[in-house]
């Protein structure tokens, strides 16, 4: 029996498939996180240049690629809803900003912490962290600029403008150790073959698969809210059970 699976791009239909799918990414999102920890931190051994400081990669890189991905799957549901005037596209934009947001701090956060005993400096002006710094920027830009209009449309395609317009400087942080001769080193994980350890590579794999699962998760349960929020005026929402104030209903 084929499933037509345009009729969940409406908010009414897709609010109801977000709900039933979030407990299951959250679920193995936290199954994932506990095995990809306990490998990273008492299953893989110790780096022979790095000593044991190396292990805050486990963290730092998938926060890292999440950050960059999640800005391009921003931009491209923003797009989405710039061209073809979509609903659900602009409030899957503004769902991932908020979470694409708190992986490019953790990225930052974290690689300051690698880089003190690594470099001797909490912070450099090295290309891939100013171009990380810049993403972070973006995204605090996208979510400062739709909260600071109040029409939601007009908000969405100003928003998605920034969005689209900002995704250049996402290649220019993939690229940016090759372009420029920086201090920060190469890519970890490469199609051609790496040299880490197979408990490493578990280890890493395991928690940016976590990461997914878990940013998927948040993001489904944030755009219920943007949807509860947005037709809080419609007969559908008004017979949801459970929902009596919609008034409180936050983004």
């Amino acid at each position: 029996m084929a499933i037509n699976w345009f009729k969940y791009s409406a908010p009414t239909t897709f609010y109801g498939l977000a709900g039933k799918m979030i407990p299951w990414f959250a679920f193995f999102a936290a199954i994932l996180f506990a095995i990809g920890l306990y490998i990273g931190f008492f299953v893989a051994p110790m780096d022979a240049q790095q000593g044991e400081f190396y292990r805050i990669m486990f963290i730092h890189v998938p926060a890292s690629i999440l950050s960059m991905f999640l800005y391009l799957i921003m931009a491209g549901y923003a797009a989405l809803g710039l061209i073809f005037n979509t609903r659900l596209s602009a409030m899957m934009a503004s769902a991932i900003a908020p979470t694409g947001a708190l992986f490019a701090l953790i990225s930052l956060w974290t690689g300051a912490l690698w880089g003190k005993p690594m470099w001797g400096a909490w912070w450099l002006w090295d290309a891939r962290l100013t171009s990380e710094l810049i993403l972070l920027f973006l995204y605090l830009g996208f979510i400062a600029l739709h909260a600071s209009i109040e029409d939601p449309r007009r908000a969405d395609r100003a928003a998605a403008l920034l969005a689209i317009v900002g995704s250049v400087n996402v290649p220019i942080i993939y690229f940016s150790v090759t372009w420029w001769n920086t201090l920060h080193q190469g890519s970890t994980i490469k199609f051609s073959g790496t040299s880490m350890h197979i408990a490493m590579q578990q280890a890493m794999f395991t928690m940016l698969a976590a990461c997914w699962l878990y940013a998927i998760a948040v993001v489904l349960a944030r755009v219920r809210s943007i949807i509860l929020e947005r037709e809080r005026n419609t007969a559908w929402v008004t017979q949801l059970p459970g929902i009596a104030d919609l008034s409180e209903v936050k983004q």
